[in-house]
């Protein structure tokens, strides 16, 4: 008779059990990890020295505030506070809601104002009331959190809520046209991350509902809408982005009566989102197809039409299948919108290169500038991958 103890599994090793198990179980692993133990430390020493003894950051600390937000009148930077101040609020409430499919940005929220709270910047650069700012906004996510974890708040509420929020952003940083309070404030003058948001953002959440509707026209049984869905999508995916942004920008507005003048950035946004709607349709598509049909088959058995099967059945179905795909386009868009600075739109790297080439005293410092550039890319892209990781697990993709 088979006895608990012998079906019991083993312990897991110790520390010193595993590295002799792992690392130095015969004479070459020893010398190989020994090898890479010293250029570990030498990397990472000599990384810590670079970083805080020898590089020199005056590019960074001295136009902190032209990567924020580049050349946006500074007298009217309040409406750029009121806006982050309704995202914080927003993003607490919806992770009490939502709880992982949030948090991790929520997170990474809150860590980013906390850095940008203590970064050394000189006074000018960053005034002392944008640093209490950048702290208080941790404390709001926090109070947001609390009170939604006490107080459950609709998901439709919320949702509402985000697209009013979105609208009210829009209009506080463009103003209106006669007003005294919030008087128009031309998109020439954006830039810096606040236009890699906006373009990343508008992108993401304006081509995903119509990559969707593409993937399903193309699979349609009306052949109108089958052709000019797949035309669209192979005649996209058939060209480079860059090649996309420079039709919008120098080719487009040949066609436009002279009385009308359309922005650099909303050209360079709708651009964006065309490409990347092409791709998501495509993703889509890929979930779509690979939905047994005794799916379909058993929603039409219990009376369901068409329509309803594929709102209701198909396509939730598929979107969890692809959402490894899908948050990867995000991902992609995110990054891609560093290609604007070709149509001069002044997005964050642009903003840097136009830093460097302004003041011959920073000749020699790119290095410093990109690498702050590509932290803050990583920063955003990772917090993506980890909330895509997240909805991964609480969906159950790749599970039984």
């Amino acid at each position: 008779m088979t006895t608990t103890e012998e079906i019991r599994p083993p312990e897991p090793p110790g520390p010193i059990t595993w590295i002799k198990q792992n690392l130095v179980n015969s004479w070459f692993n020893g010398i190989l990890t020994v090898i890479s133990l010293v250029v570990v430390y030498y990397v990472v020493v000599g990384s810590i020295r670079w970083a805080f003894v020898s590089a020199d950051w005056s590019p960074v600390t001295e136009n902190l505030l032209l990567y924020l937000i580049g050349q946006y009148p500074r007298g009217e930077v309040w409406r750029i506070g009121l806006s982050l101040t309704m995202v914080s609020i927003l993003f607490g409430f919806s992770w009490g809601l939502w709880r992982g499919i949030m948090q991790a940005f929520s997170l990474t929220l809150i860590v980013s104002f906390l850095v940008l709270a203590v970064l050394p910047a000189t006074p000018t650069a960053f005034p002392l009331s944008m640093r209490l700012f950048a702290l208080a906004n941790p404390g709001l996510i926090l109070i947001s959190y609390l009170i939604s974890r006490r107080w459950k708040i609709p998901a439709r509420v919320m949702i509402s809520a985000w697209l009013i929020s979105l609208t009210a952003s829009i209009i506080l940083l463009r103003g209106l046209g006669r007003s005294e309070l919030i008087p128009p404030v031309e998109v020439n003058l954006w830039g810096g991350l606040v236009v890699t948001f906006l373009l990343a953002v508008g992108g993401i959440t304006i081509s995903f509902p119509i990559g969707v509707l593409l993937a399903l026209g193309r699979r349609s049984s009306l052949p109108v809408v089958s052709i000019f869905s797949t035309f669209f999508i192979e005649t996209i995916r058939g060209v480079p982005l860059i090649t996309i942004l420079f039709m919008g920008s120098l080719i487009v507005p040949l066609f436009l009566p002279s009385e009308m003048r359309v922005d650099r950035l909303i050209r360079a946004l709708v651009g964006m989102i065309i490409f990347s709607a092409a791709y998501m349709a495509e993703n889509v598509r890929g979930g779509l197809q690979a939905i047994p049909e005794g799916q379909v088959e058993a929603a039409q058995a219990i009376g369901l039409s068409k329509f309803h099967t594929t709102l209701l059945i198909v396509l939730p179905q598929a979107l969890r299948l692809v959402i490894p795909t899908i948050v990867g386009q995000f991902i992609s868009l995110f990054k891609d919108t560093t290609l604007a600075s070709g149509v001069a739109v002044l997005e964050l790297l642009q903003i840097a290169r136009s830093i460097l080439q302004s003041n011959p005293e920073y000749l020699g410092q790119q290095f410093e500038v990109y690498l702050f550039v590509a932290a803050i890319f990583w920063i955003f892209s990772y917090s993506m991958s980890t909330t895509s990781r997240k909805i991964e697990v609480s969906l159950g993709v790749g599970e039984r």
